[in-house]
């Protein structure tokens, strides 16, 4: 019914999702935390507004505030108001003591309005002039109370219709709907049918797997329940089919009835799941992509703190590479952590044609660090070529990550072949490293220390 707690945890390690509709929708739903706006979310029972609700939270400036949650729906009309505004001693019969409401005890956080469509009109009055950031009474009190919250509100209801047929007030109905999030149905997202079975059948039984024409069987079903109802038919699935393969014959027997709501049959999709902690690491390499490897930039773009931003490159171990091949593992990618001094001369030539010269300082596989002038512009793409000593010249292309006025620099790779990865591999492996404990003092001071951005010695 109602839920209290000072922080959620990581929702999105807690969810699956594969359908592009709610990857761009989740994304969405990040951007919108970092504003103060209320924020709407519609969509059938089921299909997982809540989770969009605690992920707006998780992502604001109030995560580490409470997070509280009521369902509208789930109280007796004359209980809502009591559980909202609070009460004193003796406000009514059976009040035996003071009790804060909802407003106060997610005071300075976020407060999730569940089936807001089925609040009663009189409450409707009282909840608007609180979001208005007007002070309020609890019930028999005399002192009135300011509180400040973020309500993110959701509803199976089509609100619009409400207003005209006078059942919901237009007035609420904007100031709840400043930012409007509509998730949708299940049916419309074949991916995540696939996705959600499966991570079910993991959960229930962990050594039990779906036929593919079993997948097929599941895609050809409307899912009137949604998340909940899929939920429900796995798990009857894992505990009475005996064997270690559910058949698509298991699966049509236990939707039973239901099956005269099936839909035409869809198109194969791919079985593959993608967890939220893995969209995430997605979305923060193609930010990276899209800033030409600026993560100050990259870290506004998300609306994302710039310290929790360089954690999460060092924790998901996002390096150059991702901003290319997407999701690629750790294990996959070269070493970039490998940095060594260079002092050789280098030939830098710009997209315009601009030629000149510069002096290296140190080399890594990730980048070069370097002394030019006049300074080097930041995001501006090169063509560095150098000598490594006693190999051959290389010629690689680079982008600018940060750059100071007294003409200090540093260039990430892009583009490099593997070859001449394999060359300065070797170089670097059989080179003096230079000590990786001085990063954080030698690197600029907008450069965190977690990301392989050459620095200056």
């Amino acid at each position: 019914m109602k839920a209290v707690s000072p922080s959620v945890g990581n929702t999105l390690q807690e969810i699956v999702i594969a359908d592009p509709r709610m990857l761009e929708l989740i994304e969405a739903a990040q951007s919108m935390a970092r504003h103060k706006a209320a924020v709407l979310i519609t969509g059938e029972t089921g299909v997982g507004k809540e989770l969009v609700a605690r992920i707006v939270h998780e992502y604001s400036p109030r995560s580490a505030r409470p997070w509280v949650d009521l369902n509208c729906a789930a109280l007796p009309e004359h209980l809502v108001e009591s559980e909202l505004f609070g009460y004193e001693r003796g406000a009514f019969s059976g009040a035996d003591g003071t009790k804060p409401g909802l407003f106060e005890i997610a005071n300075g956080g976020t407060l999730f309005l569940d089936e807001i469509g089925d609040l009663d009109p009189k409450i409707q009055v009282k909840l608007l002039r609180v979001l208005d950031g007007i002070p309020y009474y609890r019930l028999g009190g005399s002192r009135k109370i300011s509180v400040d919250v973020r309500v993110v509100a959701a509803t199976n209801r089509d609100l619009k219709r409400a207003v005209r047929e006078g059942s919901f007030r237009g007035d609420l109905f904007h100031r709840i709907s400043e930012l409007q999030v509509e998730v949708p149905p299940l049916r419309e997202r074949p991916e995540d049918i696939i996705a959600l079975a499966q991570h079910f059948l993991e959960r229930y039984r962990p050594e039990a797997r779906f036929t593919p024409q079993a997948l097929q069987s599941l895609l050809q079903f409307e899912w009137p329940g949604n998340v909940r109802e899929l939920r429900n038919v796995v798990l009857k699935l894992a505990i009475v089919t005996s064997r270690g393969e559910i058949a698509a014959e298991d699966v049509q027997r236990h939707l039973g009835d239901s099956a005269d709501t099936a839909s035409p049959p869809v198109a194969s999709v791919p079985v593959e799941i993608t967890s939220m902690a893995e969209m995430e690491r997605h979305m923060i390499a193609r930010a990276l992509e899209m800033t030409g490897g600026n993560q100050r930039l990259a870290a506004r773009q998300l609306g994302m703190p710039r310290r929790t931003f360089c954690r999460k490159l060092s924790e998901m171990h996002i390096t150059l590479d991702d901003r290319h091949n997407g999701t690629a593992k750790r294990s996959e990618e070269p070493p970039l952590g490998r940095r060594q001094e260079l002092q050789v001369p280098i030939s830098i030539t710009t997209k315009t044609g601009r030629s000149f010269a510069a002096a290296s300082r140190n080399l890594s596989l990730g980048g070069l660090g370097l002394q030019v002038l006049p300074p080097l512009e930041t995001d501006e793409e090169l063509s560095i070529a150098f000598t490594l000593p006693g190999r051959r010249r290389l010629q690689v292309q680079g982008v600018v990550v940060w750059s100071q006025p007294d003409g200090a620099a540093g260039i990430r790779f892009v583009e490099m072949s593997d070859s001449k990865i394999e060359v300065l591999n070797r170089w670097l492996a059989g080179s003096r490293l230079m000590p990786q404990s001085s990063d954080s003092e030698l690197q600029p001071r907008d450069t965190p220390p977690s990301a392989d951005v050459p620095f200056l010695q």
